[in-house]
């Protein structure tokens, strides 16, 4: 059985990724922590507190960690507060109490405990800014050999970002700008990293065809409550582009033939203008990296369905 470590910054498809890893029935979820990214941190603990209390069919013994990690950049505010309605949603709190608990350790020093507890190695899932695993190697160089492998959310490749902010070129991806010497220090590892950026996932947008997906099969309460939370970031989104970037690097890593991958040598600048650039290098400089260069979108929303109404019974 598969360890997964699982660290993201609480955003919709943040979320929604933790809910579909709870339905793999074929790993062991060893941790879960949250980072202050493109969420609120609070909330975001809060409601993937709930989404592990109402939807962890396989039972995980799993406690949420808080990162200490603070940005270099932070994400726009306007982008952060889905984490609050999320976190609202009455699915998740008809419970009325919160049974899964928060972890006493930050983020960094959860994930260096979780990984040297587990039995074998452990595949890290990522779908935020890298910082607490950059506190993590520094912490203890050594957990670098339990770990198989990183599935990272972030970076761009191709020479286009997400970063429109003063005093940048526009060349980053969010995820590697909130804090680009932590991206460096992990390039720097000795980690198998596969990286989804941004420009992995065309096949994969959030659109009308997707809400229509969802609310066809919103009698299962995982759909519905995934359809909401879509439903918040489509509503602030309407004039941007918006894949799931998080998701399918969580079933990727879950479900490796979903994707196309091309081994890249490549750097990142951690300074300056282009702070945050993921960038292609010649041969001897960099290193190499496994890039998920297309989806597969029907093998992709097959799992995606599948998990998700997998998760609880149909309601009707």
């Amino acid at each position: 059985m598969k360890n997964v470590y699982f660290n993201h910054d609480g955003n919709v498809d943040d979320l929604v990724s933790l809910l579909l890893l709870l339905q793999v029935p074929h790993i062991k979820l060893t941790g879960v922590s949250v980072i202050d990214g493109d969420g609120v941190l609070e909330p975001a603990v809060l409601a993937s507190r709930k989404i592990i209390d109402r939807f962890n069919q396989f039972g995980h013994k799993l406690e949420v960690a808080s990162s200490t990690s603070r940005a270099r950049h932070q994400f726009p505010s306007a982008w952060r507060t889905s984490s609050y309605a999320f976190d609202s949603f009455p699915l998740l709190n008809e419970a009325g109490s919160i049974v899964t608990p928060e972890a006493l350790l930050p983020a960094h020093l959860d994930m260096v405990e979780k990984i040297h507890a587990a039995d074998g190695f452990t595949t890290l899932v990522m779908t935020g800014p890298l910082t607490d695993l950059a506190r993590a190697l520094d912490t203890d160089p050594t957990i670098q050999d339990k770990i198989d492998c990183l599935y990272w959310m972030g970076g761009s490749l191709d020479g286009h970002g997400n970063v429109h902010e003063p005093g940048h070129d526009g060349t980053a991806e969010w995820n590697a700008y909130w804090d680009p010497e932590a991206v460096k220090r992990v390039w720097d590892s000795n980690l198998k990293i596969v990286m989804v950026g941004l420009e992995s996932t065309e096949e994969i947008p959030l659109d009308v065809e997707l809400r229509n997906r969802l609310a066809k099969n919103r009698r299962y309460p995982a759909v519905d409550l995934a359809g909401q939370g879509y439903a918040l970031v489509m509503s602030a989104e309407a004039d941007s582009e918006y894949y799931l970037w998080d998701v399918l690097t969580t079933i990727c890593s879950m479900y490796p033939e979903v994707v196309e991958t091309e081994q890249v040598r490549c750097d990142v600048i951690d300074y300056g203008f282009a702070a945050g650039r993921t960038y292609r290098t010649e041969a001897g400089e960099g290193r190499i990296v496994d890039l998920v260069t297309k989806a597969d979108h029907d093998a992709f929303y097959q799992h995606f369905d599948e998990l998700l109404m997998s998760a609880a019974p149909a309601l009707y």
